[in-house]
């Protein structure tokens, strides 16, 4: 799974990569995101524009009984998602892109665990796979969530943990937003990103404690 990310990039490389009309005015520095917690996210409006909103992580469905009714993951598997229930409706045509720099994975030897944070080669942010939702009646509040999807790990990430998130390339921003986009189009772009692009660390503890959420995060473990 993964239940922790990073996104630090400079706001004007998140416009750029992401072909925003806007300079981002809802991003900060962020070193230990974790489920709960509002997300920057890009989503596409109704005239077909690109935009970035924020997306409370754990997905609340729009036919909960409340925000709280039940479980709200945040991850789904890849693996069969075009069918099961929970996620079909979405992967179909309520698709976001999640810009992180990094994320991590916890390795388990025995007893211990110790976290590792993966991230690209170059430094440079990139686009997490997720799936948006919204939940409230006309009369109240609405709740904005999301899910990130995952699958099998490439090379870099296989000797720490079994699963990553789906990264999405950047030629396929538009095919992974556009709503029309053809599903079995949208099923080939959820697999293990080119491990060749990527490298990954080992890290300190100050991950594992939410509430620690600057560079620390991302120092090499002694």
């Amino acid at each position: 799974m993964c239940g922790r990310f990073a996104v630090n990039a400079p706001p004007k490389a998140i416009q750029t990569l992401f072909e925003l009309p806007e300079l981002p005015g809802v991003l900060r520095p962020r070193y230990n995101v974790a489920p709960s917690q509002k997300v920057a996210a890009v989503g596409l409006k109704g005239d077909g524009r690109r935009s970035l909103g924020q997306l409370q992580w754990g997905l609340v469905r729009s036919w909960a009984n409340g925000p709280k009714d039940g479980p709200a993951p945040i991850n789904a598997r890849a693996e069969g998602i075009a069918s099961k229930g929970m996620f079909a409706e979405l992967v179909r045509g309520r698709r976001c892109l999640i810009p992180a720099t990094g994320f991590y994975e916890w390795k388990t030897v025995g007893k211990k665990k110790s976290p590792h944070h993966f991230r690209m080669r170059d430094g440079g942010p990139f686009a997490l796979a997720g799936l948006w939702d919204v939940w409230g009646d006309a009369s109240g509040p609405k709740l904005a969530t999301f899910c990130l999807i995952t699958t099998a790990p490439n090379d870099v990430v296989r000797a720490v943990h079994d699963r990553m998130p789906v990264i999405v390339p950047a030629p396929e921003y538009a095919r992974w937003l556009d709503p029309s986009t053809p599903l079995d189009q949208v099923t080939a772009l959820l697999r293990p990103y080119p491990a060749g692009e990527m490298e990954g660390f080992a890290v300190g503890p100050a991950v594992g404690k939410v509430a620690n959420d600057g560079p620390e995060c991302l120092a090499p473990a002694a």
